[in-house]
């Protein structure tokens, strides 16, 4: 009975492991706050005001090869040309919420 027992709860665990969603490890929400707090002062509304055409904008992001959340944390991480280094001050978590939030702004919002 046992083995029985232990052979439906192993099945159904991995059911459920391979039928479901996965979880989201970034929070968007939480990016929105830290982007306030850190980026809006270039990027507000998902503008930038050192370089003009390089926008959060879905279009810029597809344009310029920053559509996906790996890039995003590239840049946010290592800063690149005007855009500062943020790796020393805020934690990898907050940095991939960040670009959650930006992903979000520019493909469901397009920063409306």
């Amino acid at each position: 009975m046992k083995k029985i027992i232990s052979v439906l709860l192993l099945g159904i665990t991995i059911f459920t492991f391979a039928f479901s969603s996965p979880a989201l490890a970034a929070d968007a929400a939480s990016g929105a706050k830290i982007f306030a707090a850190n980026c809006a002062s270039c990027h507000a509304g998902g503008k930038n005001l050192v370089q003009a055409q390089k926008t959060l904008k879905k279009d810029a992001l597809d344009k310029y090869g920053m559509n996906s959340a790996e890039a995003i944390i590239a840049q946010v991480t290592k800063g690149k040309n005007a855009m500062p280094a943020f790796a020393g001050r805020l934690k990898p978590a907050q940095i991939e919420d960040v670009a959650a939030y930006v992903l979000q702004q520019a493909n469901e919002k397009d920063w409306k």
